[in-house]
């Protein structure tokens, strides 16, 4: 069976160190993810454990602490006390008695599959021809994932090149494995995109599956020359993996979400808050620790896996810390360049991209997009995506230089269509000209567009 393996991917892969990868791992997950996430590193390390206690720190004191100590032993250092808020530069000392003002309810807010590899494809730098491949695949693709046509129909023969780049490329999108043309394709490149995968377990996929879905057990071990006990540990490790990956988006399901943030306007402010209240605090275990300082030569062997333990869960710690911290830095920086929206109402969202906040606050575009893609944040205004906050500009611009973002001028669009009803609907050139009269210039044919994203009904319907 063919299947396209993505190989520059594999080999930036190997450059990255376990503990990188758990670090890039933890920045994409959203709140409950991360919380099953850190129940099974629980469940794994018995040098981690949840500490009781835990004090409210601002960021600024968080990071001070690990700058100016160098005591590993340090609280901040040993535990993933993500208790801290950001008010664009002061401490507000009312934070920890905010975070009860979440909804306890949740969201319903259905997302496609399309719609989340689409955010994604529009974070990587590609040419515009290139972009629209990109998409073209994206909206190929059926309820699991897969092409629902041959892909090569897509594009002249002179792209094809070009095509299973893009594929390679959408492969490694979240949720990984779709854009294959099965289950085992998607399988194989799961695998291959997986640090820890066990060495044989592509094989396993790749000649044996048909077997293994028939129990045919020792057919497989003779070939593969493994014994039951690899051949039960690759099995169980095939689990971590979705054959259908698309299937974690559904049309007709309706998902609720939790606020990873919320924002508030206190003393003309913004108080930004992290949503901590369903994650544990997780520090080191202390009999691990006393172990650790024994340093007798007599259980040479233990001390190693205890010293192994305890190196994993600050690693873990660590990794959860910076989750939380560059989660708050963007979305503070995001609030900064939002204020108007945060103030006055989603007509007022402001173009932004994430170049912008990754300048802002130091980091890489894609470190943005792993900390945006699938986090929301409770405003006076709904609980928010916070990609929402990502559009790119609109052509034209006010009187006062004001530049508008697409997201922007969809509201704009929405409250002149609401006021002109009855006889006065009015036809997307209409439209066009009265956008054109507060300085917004966009084409009938982008009127219609943004009309129908809307679910808004042309003139002749509504």
């Amino acid at each position: 069976m063919q299947y396209q393996k993505p190989v520059i991917i594999q080999e930036q892969k190997l450059k990255l160190s376990p503990q990188m990868y758990q670090s890039i791992q933890l920045m994409a997950l959203p709140l409950n993810e991360l919380n099953t996430r850190i129940q099974e590193e629980l469940e794994k390390n018995p040098a981690l454990e949840i500490v009781s206690e835990k004090p409210t720190v601002s960021l600024e004191e968080a990071e001070g602490e690990r700058i100016t100590k160098n005591d590993e032993f340090e609280y901040f250092e040993n535990t993933s006390d993500p208790g801290f808020s950001t008010t664009s530069g002061r401490v507000d000392t009312e934070a920890a008695d905010a975070k009860h003002k979440f909804i306890e309810g949740t969201l319903s807010r259905p997302e496609t599959l399309q719609d989340n590899l689409i955010w994604q494809l529009a974070v990587q730098k590609l040419t515009e021809r290139e972009r629209e491949i990109g998409e073209l695949l994206i909206h190929n693709l059926d309820s699991n994932g897969f092409h629902a046509e041959d892909p090569k129909k897509l594009v002249d023969p002179e792209e094809v090149d070009t095509l299973e780049r893009i594929i390679s490329l959408i492969q490694t999108f979240e949720p990984v494995g779709t854009c294959t043309t099965d289950y085992i394709e998607s399988l194989l490149i799961q695998i291959d995109l997986d640090f820890d995968s066990p060495e044989k377990l592509s094989e396993l996929v790749e000649y044996h599956f048909e077997q293994l879905k028939k129990n045919k057990t020792k057919e497989i071990m003779k070939a593969m020359s493994i014994d039951a006990e690899e051949l039960a540990e690759l099995i169980n490790y095939l689990k971590h993996f979705n054959p259908f990956p698309g299937r974690e988006f559904s049309d007709d399901e309706v998902k609720y979400v939790i606020p990873d943030l919320v924002v508030e306007l206190k003393e003309g402010e913004f108080v930004i808050i992290l949503n901590d209240e369903e994650i544990p605090v997780l520090g080191l275990n202390t009999f691990f620790q006393e172990l650790n300082r024994d340093k007798s030569k007599e259980h040479k062997e233990a001390s190693q896996f205890v010293k192994a333990n305890i190196q994993e869960a600050r690693w873990f710690i660590r990794s959860v810390n910076q989750r939380n911290e560059t989660l708050l830095k963007i979305t503070s920086a995001i609030v900064d360049f939002q204020r108007n929206f945060f103030l006055k109402g989603p007509k007022y969202l402001a173009p932004l991209t994430l170049k912008d906040i990754a300048e802002t606050v130091s980091v890489h575009e894609t470190t943005v997009s792993r900390i945006s893609n699938a986090k929301y944040i409770q405003t006076e205004w709904g609980i928010l995506p916070l990609k929402y906050f990502f559009s790119n500009s609109v052509s034209g611009s006010g009187t006062d230089g004001t530049s508008y973002s697409k997201g922007g001028v969809k509201e704009i669009m929405k409250e002149i269509i609401e006021e002109y009803t009855g006889e006065k609907k009015l036809s997307d050139q209409k439209i066009s000209d009265l956008l054109k009269q507060k300085g917004i210039n966009i084409a009938r044919r982008t009127v219609a567009k943004y009309r129908k994203e809307l679910n808004i009904d042309s003139s002749y319907t509504r």
